[in-house]
């Protein structure tokens, strides 16, 4: 029997195994990682894994909800707040409609539990579309878009989900009372966020020590999360409110120590939690399929596919439907909106990756009712949500890059452009600056030679390419200049370790001097456009 320690090892260095798997196969790794938890799963010895709710809800997703709001832009959210609310909220209640009356009608789901059914599946996943829409070349605001979506719809979702709970549990539902809490939900999360990314930034604004204000931001999501639940407001909404809020803050007041140390922590934080509770989510087949062995399990593969046809036709429905009214109102007030193209939306429609908060919602419901009857087709609910999520991380996922190209969809490069001119406009600032204090006082003109010819060079890379060229790697600096500078580094290093080899420096003055030399050559990699 594997114990648990070896356990937890194997399991990192599957981690490891399988993103690196996916960079090679240029997948995005949510996918590579489920199979393998899939396949893992049926490993001769290994112990049952069984994925706790609330190690979901409490330690995975304040973090990774956290982070994503962190990386969001805010102007090009706030400039599709209307499209990512409509989804946000209309779809989710729409295929949670759906989903419900197609249960109750045709499975026999009892009313109360088919709501379950359709709110656990309903929203899109911000943990699996962050890393999969990421890699996407497409124009930046579908990106937008989707994420904004994925990140705000679980205040909707989770609302319903608790809702329809209590129902079936209870027997009870008022749709007063949960409107009404819908809306107290919604806006405590929003105010309990904008206070808690307000007090994060104040805070981190106070202090210059990186390794104590890395871990504030490590424990910012999770005490935000659990201030907001412990008065019943939506900890998930409080979490991503207060990301955008820290997240358009933290060029102001997070010091350039900070920022360097904080970011590494986070990728590798964000990395290891993906990883784990992606390989944990293809883990649980044999207990999900254990689940249903009092049902047929063909029979329930067949109804899995119709639950997973229906909220992908139901998503197509709502795109095109959305379109065409939009624009038939738009020639009724003569109102411009916003071009979209078929071809877009068709992307957009098949862009609806579910993921392991479903999977733990699912898995959190009551075992029995408040009468101590089990609660209705729950076996069934964690087995179909199961199908839901590895057909749309795996199906859609591995096809959106084949489907981009049949679309004939490109990125627009609108990213690299404003990068582009915003890293020519802040050089010629600085070279502005710098002839007007070598004006001002003396300072060395071999020293201000030095800077200027290194300005000119950045802004002669950075000038806007000449018409027809078509787009181009963003560098600051010339190939030249960059072949020229990573061979003396190169010799730099190779020095260094020399010395320390020959025992006339000791270990710490190497780190010092090749965490400069390191600084150097990852400056010219951050200049080169991924």
């Amino acid at each position: 029997m594997i114990g648990t320690i070896e356990l937890l090892l194997g399991l990192v260095l599957a981690v490891a195994g399988l993103a690196l798997l996916a960079r090679k196969l240029q997948i995005a790794y949510p996918i590579p990682l489920v199979i393998g938890g899939l396949l893992l799963g049926f490993f001769p010895g290994l112990p049952v894994l069984r994925l706790d709710p609330d190690l979901v809800f409490i330690l995975f997703l304040p973090p990774l909800l956290y982070t994503a709001a962190f990386f969001t832009p805010w102007r090009d959210f706030h400039a599709n707040i209307a499209p990512i609310l409509r989804l946000a909220i209309g779809l989710v209640l729409f295929s949670t409609v759906a989903v419900a009356w197609f249960a109750h009608q045709f499975m026999g789901f009892p009313l109360a539990a088919a709501f379950v059914l359709g709110a656990i599946n309903s929203p899109p996943d911000a943990v699996a579309a962050t890393a999969i829409t990421q890699g996407l070349r497409v124009p930046r605001w579908i990106v937008t878009v989707l994420d904004g979506e994925s990140l705000v719809n679980d205040a909707a979702s989770l609302t319903t989900y608790r809702f329809a709970v209590v129902a079936t549990v209870t027997g009870a539902f008022s749709l007063a009372e949960a409107s009404v809490r819908f809306v107290i939900a919604v806006t405590g999360g929003i105010i309990v966020g904008l206070l808690m990314g307000w007090l994060a930034s104040s805070v981190q604004r106070r202090l210059d020590d990186p390794p104590v204000q890395t871990t504030l931001s490590l424990l910012t999501p999770y005490i935000t999360y659990l201030a907001a639940e412990r008065i019943h407001f939506s900890g998930v909404l409080a979490v991503v409110i207060a990301g955008l809020y820290v997240g358009w803050r933290a060029p102001e007041v997070l010091t350039a120590r900070m920022r360097l140390v904080a970011y590494a922590v986070w990728s590798m934080v964000v990395f290891l939690l993906n990883g784990f509770i992606f390989i944990l989510l293809g883990l649980q087949l044999p207990e999900v399929v254990h689940g249903i062995s009092r049902h047929s399990l063909g029979g329930a593969v067949w109804l899995a596919v119709l639950v997973v046809g229906l909220l992908i036709a139901v998503r197509f429905l709502w795109f095109f439907a959305s379109f065409y009214i939009r624009r038939a109102i738009s020639r009724v007030t003569r109102r411009r909106s916003p071009e979209r193209s078929l071809r877009h939306l068709v992307l957009m429609s098949w862009a609806g990756m579910r993921g392991v908060d479903s999977l733990a919602a699912a898995l959190a419901l009551p075992l029995v009712t408040r009468s101590g009857a089990p609660f209705p087709d729950r076996a069934m609910i964690v087995f179909l949500t199961f199908s839901v999520i590895l057909a749309t991380l795996v199906l859609q996922g591995l096809t959106l890059s084949p489907i981009i190209r049949w679309l004939r969809i490109v990125d627009d490069s609108s990213l690299e452009e404003e990068e582009r001119q915003a890293r020519l406009k802040a050089n010629q600032a600085g070279l502005a600056k710098l002839a007007e204090v070598a004006k001002l006082r003396h300072v060395e003109e071999g020293l201000v030679g030095r800077l200027r010819a290194e300005y000119e060079d950045r802004i002669q890379q950075l000038a806007a390419p000449e018409p027809g060229t078509g787009p181009t790697k963003l560098s600051l600096y010339s190939p030249e200049y960059e072949k020229l500078l990573r061979e003396i580094l190169g010799v730099e290093r190779k020095t260094i370790l020399q010395l320390r080899n020959e025992r006339a420096i000791n270990d710490q003055v190497l780190r010092r001097i090749q965490r400069d030399i390191d600084l150097a050559e990852a400056r010219l990699q951050q200049g080169e456009a991924d």
